[in-house]
């Protein structure tokens, strides 16, 4: 099963403080542990919402709506990127993690949808269209 995970943003984050120097030590000796288990497909930190845009849909119409975005509980500061057996595993691994910010954080674990989840309303022709894209991603293209 793939999961993502997504720390959470915090005040810290979204004015953009740099973790610490043990921090950044201690997340790369979890990461490192992640990766040499099979866990860790991948993962990054994000820059504070000040620095990204959002795109609004309504049918036809695109509205760009530039950052910072309000509600800083609701917004994402990194993510990873996991294969695990179940969401107990997941759980099991978000536990061992070094706390990502200074103070108070929260980590979330979210399931990704698979191409199976889809196939009450895939159509071959679509089915082939995502292989082909899964093959490309595989390849570099």
């Amino acid at each position: 099963m793939r999961v993502m995970v997504l720390v959470k943003a915090t005040p810290d984050s979204e004015r953009g403080d740099m973790p610490s120097a043990q921090l950044m030590q201690d997340m790369g000796r979890f990461n490192e542990e992640l990766i040499a288990a099979g866990i860790m497909a991948g993962g990054d930190g994000l820059k504070p919402s000040s620095e990204g845009k959002r795109i609004a849909f309504d049918g036809r119409a695109r509205l760009v709506i530039d950052g910072p975005f309000a509600e800083t509980k609701e917004l994402v500061a990194g993510y990873w990127l996991w294969n695990v057996r179940d969401l107990d595993e997941a759980v099991a691994w978000a536990k061992r993690c070094p706390n990502p910010m200074p103070g108070p954080s929260e980590l979330e674990i979210r399931p990704l949808y698979e191409l199976e989840d889809f196939q009450d309303v895939l159509t071959p022709e679509a089915a082939e269209t995502h292989a082909r894209n899964l093959r490309n991603l595989a390849d570099g293209d």
